[in-house]
């Protein structure tokens, strides 16, 4: 199974829209996870139109009124996923993501949160962050994809260019 894995979105709070490189990479995957802060129910319609798509909720999507579990847990050939926004301080904070994989029982915790990218393996959970396609933090817009076969797990994050960011208005004060 293939697996597209994206975060962190902001739209259109802080983005215009999903860069379409990401629908080129995500255009074979049999799923795709959202680890959160998707802002707005328009990016799971989107990403609805290429796979099935899970969603866990993030810090901003609660403050926007989006409803989406806190945690997502599901199998897929006997390996147990956990998608989680990770809303964690400080931001990225193994050990502490390393407890919420243990509380949910999984074997790979997926989350976001950070904004950039990661692939952490401590003993028994492997701790995936796909980073954000939109606004990276101090690091390149990027996704993930997740390949499970015969139970043998690869990851990959791939870079997709420059953020698609919202110009801001700003005035300076007089």
């Amino acid at each position: 199974m293939l697996i597209g894995v994206i975060s962190d979105t902001h739209i259109p709070e802080r983005a215009s829209k999903i860069p379409e490189k990401v629908f080129d990479i995500f255009k074979d995957v049999d799923m795709i996870l959202h680890a959160g802060d998707m802002v707005s129910y328009d990016v799971m319609e989107e990403l609805e139109k290429i796979a099935p798509t899970k969603c866990s909720q993030g810090n901003m999507d609660r403050a926007c009124g989006i409803k989406l579990p806190k945690s997502v847990v599901f199998e897929v050939e006997g390996i147990k996923i956990g998608l989680n926004h990770g809303q964690v301080y400080p931001r990225g904070d193994t050990q502490q993501l390393k407890y919420i994989a243990m509380e949910l029982g999984v074997e790979i915790l997926i989350t976001g949160h950070t904004h950039w990218s990661f692939i952490t393996e401590l003993e028994d959970v492997l701790l995936l962050n796909p980073g954000s396609p939109t606004v990276p933090r101090l690091s390149d817009p990027s996704v993930m994809l997740l390949k499970i076969e015969n139970k043998k797990v690869d990851v990959e994050i791939i870079k997709i260019g420059k953020p698609v960011c919202k110009a801001l208005n700003f005035q300076k004060p007089e």
